[in-house]
């Protein structure tokens, strides 16, 4: 008998718990907009009043207020539930259209009903449409990858120790002086192992170097080339120090011409192959180089850093094999464009940088290297070394792509919305 008593309290509850979710909605709509972003009002089973939020995926809270965890998406963003709805140029994003919404938002909150930033069709991270340029176009949203500050890139720009400052007339360095400093190499038919450019860490799994270290272009073979990091000497392996890989996938600036009269667009990035998941790691020698913002540059004047593997003087047919370092002082733009300079060979994508009597600059194997600026107490890439004619002649300084042009580039081709902490540069 109390068996079936138990089976007959049963039945009724999930009689009353049918009746439940029929009323649901209708409980939600007439609950005076308790529960919120999409989430559902559940009523007690004796009064029928208001108990608790059922809330949608991605929200949680008493009345489903707050957006699940930190407001970020992780990998490329497909389950990305959160509520911003601005583009990364600062525009209001668009409500999904009906058909978007049947298709692809039909689980979603409100069912799509909603102008939140979502990554469908598996593009790199979450995005809308916006208004612009009096029509609707899509761009990708200002919201933080989830985790992105890992080890490497939470000390963007920061080295364990000081340097021994006291390249062409720089000095010998320790890659400790510059843990950001890439190693890039081609390796022939014979698997002769040959050193093409300088390179700089941007990310785990991301170095930045520049377009015309690669003379085939797009068509340049990623298994044709490795990168190190943490090397001081190229004559000399420290397995203790050193991390290699192979690359996965070259990145060459789509403006760039390597038939060109100029090396304009001077910029390329290299994603490195993972090892058991993994890319690079932080150590005291192998960390990233902070990026600056986007729009922002530093003062002519400004005392800034280069380094790499280049000769040390021009006109001799090898390479330094030791890392070395120098310090060069940026130049306006208008000296640099001046016909006693280079006039009108530089473009807005260019800066100049060296010292007055040429005693140090940046020289050929130097390539793809970085200048980097210190600004409270980190270093900032501002530059890739590119080109110049000569290296340490007086009114023919280094020539280096102004990074900051190319921020946003970056961060689309990596798939990262912020991949370093950004400098508050003074502006021109």
């Amino acid at each position: 008998m109390k068996i079936v008593g138990v089976l007959i309290w049963s039945l009724a509850a999930l009689a009353d718990a049918g009746s439940l979710l029929e009323n649901t909605r209708s409980t939600s709509e007439g609950s005076g907009g308790i529960c919120l972003n999409g989430g559902t009002s559940v009523p007690s089973l004796t009064t029928g009043k208001h108990m608790f939020c059922l809330c949608a995926d991605g929200f949680e809270g008493k009345s489903c207020e707050t957006v699940k965890g930190p407001d970020c998406y992780e990998g490329v963003g497909l389950y990305y539930k959160g509520s911003v709805s601005i583009s990364q140029s600062g525009r209001t994003c668009k409500e999904w259209d009906s058909d978007t919404r049947e298709q692809y938002l039909s689980s979603d909150v409100k069912s799509g009903r909603h102008n939140y930033c979502r990554n469908l069709l598996y593009r790199r991270r979450p995005w809308c449409y916006v208004w612009k340029n009096q029509q609707l176009a899509w761009e990708y949203c200002e919201i933080p990858r989830c985790g992105f500050e890992s080890p490497a890139e939470a000390t963007c720009g920061q080295r364990t120790r000081i340097k021994q400052m006291k390249i062409v007339g720089g000095t010998v360095a320790t890659v400790k002086s510059h843990p950001w400093v890439a190693a890039i190499f081609w390796h022939s038919k014979s698997k002769e192992r040959v050193f093409r450019c300088g390179g700089s860490l941007i990310s785990a799994c991301w170095v930045l170097t520049a377009a015309h270290c690669f003379p085939d272009g797009s068509h340049s073979k990623e298994d044709s080339f490795s990168v190190t990091l943490g090397k001081n000497a190229l004559n000399e392996t420290d397995l203790t120090v050193e991390q290699t890989f192979g690359v996965e996938e070259i990145i060459i600036h789509e403006g760039f011409d390597i038939n060109g009269e100029n090396f304009n667009n001077d910029i390329a990035l290299l994603k490195l192959k993972a090892k058991r998941g993994k890319c690079a790691e932080e150590s005291t020698s192998v960390r990233t180089v902070c990026l600056p913002s986007p729009q922002q540059s530093l003062q002519p004047g400004f005392t800034c850093e280069i380094a790499g593997y280049g000769k040390e003087k021009h006109g001799l047919w090898y390479k330094s094999q030791y890392l070395r370092e120098a310090r060069v002082t940026l130049l306006a733009d208008d000296v640099c464009r001046h016909r006693d300079y280079y006039g009108n060979m530089i473009t807005d994508n260019m800066f100049c940088a060296g010292r007055p009597d040429g005693s140090q600059d940046a020289c050929e194997g130097d390539s793809g290297g970085p200048m980097v600026c210190e600004v409270d107490s980190r270093l900032f890439q501002v530059g890739v070394i590119s080109w110049g004619e000569g290296c340490g002649k007086a009114f023919r300084p280094g020539v280096y792509t102004r990074v900051t042009n190319y921020k946003r580039w970056i961060e689309e081709k990596v798939g990262l919305t912020s991949i370093s902490v950004g400098a508050v540069f003074p502006h021109k």
